[in-house]
């Protein structure tokens, strides 16, 4: 980690830090879900960034990253990731997201075809309407609300009782991203999602759909989505839930270096028009 760079792309009106493992490789894209941040990528950048210049962002709203009175909608993330890629200049990158950035991932390559070379999806915020308003009226905001009141010691004391097999180093990268969470940023909460349905038929680039068997999207979403669009892999990988990435690191980082590793990188210069 101490050759990583970090840096902030001006973009949509807003400051993007990001953190970058460098080198000139193939861009990588990592996008974290709600309360967390880029650096929560930590573990997954170790194991990728001999082959992969590794870029970790933090969305608006969360990490170092601005934190604007509006403007949290998944296509307010989306944009700032296609001004992220522009900003510097990237050949087209592969994108990974999680939950939130998994959605944002999904809103990116539906709409912006030619801008990334391939995508990964791990166990996205792939909801049903009647989910989405559940989730929007629960106290997960409250429950953030008050967790901000607490000290970082505080917080990392409770997760060590919660996440046992976690190392410390990560509970404190989750930690600290969780201080770093606005309340604005649960306004990517309200109804309606964007039909997820109909980004994976609009997807034309390699895709993998990584969910455990205690997440989010379940077997028969994920068999139906690669029914509906057959250059979308699926894998499920169990004794997993919605944090497939930590629940499973080891066998998660396997799956997604091999997937990446098959997609053939066209160089930028090869590529027709990426606006």
């Amino acid at each position: 980690m101490a050759n990583w760079q970090t840096g902030v792309c001006e973009t949509n009106n807003i400051s993007i830090h990001y953190t970058r493992t460098g080198g000139d490789k193939p861009p990588l894209i990592l996008l974290h879900g709600l309360m967390t941040n880029g650096l929560c990528w930590t573990g997954l950048a170790h194991a990728l960034e001999e082959e992969y210049d590794v870029i970790m962002p933090d969305a608006r709203g969360h990490g170092s990253s601005s934190t604007p009175d509006h403007g949290y909608r998944y296509e307010d993330h989306a944009n700032d990731v296609a001004g992220l890629i522009k900003t510097l200049r990237l050949p087209p990158p592969l994108l990974l997201g999680h939950s939130m950035g998994g959605m944002t991932a999904a809103v990116v390559a539906s709409r912006k075809p030619n801008l990334l070379a391939g995508l990964v999806l791990a166990d996205p915020t792939f909801l049903n309407p009647a989910v989405q308003r559940e989730v929007r009226d629960s106290d997960v905001a409250d429950q953030h609300r008050k967790v901000l009141n607490m000290s970082l010691e505080q917080i990392i004391a409770e997760a060590r009782t919660r996440h046992t097999k976690r190392s410390p180093e990560t509970i404190e990268l989750f930690a600290r991203a969780r201080l770093q969470t606005s309340m604005a940023a649960f306004d990517v909460l309200t109804p309606p999602n964007p039909d997820y349905r109909q980004l994976v038929i609009n997807i034309d680039i390699p895709g993998l759909l990584v969910f455990g068997d205690r997440g989010v999207v379940s077997a028969a979403v994920a068999e139906e989505l690669q029914r509906v669009n057959s250059r979308l892999q699926i894998e499920q990988i169990m004794e997993a839930g919605h944090s497939v990435h930590m629940d499973q690191p080891e066998r998660f980082a396997a799956i997604v270096k091999k997937f990446l590793g098959s997609i053939d990188i066209v160089p930028a210069t090869d590529r027709t028009d990426r606006t």
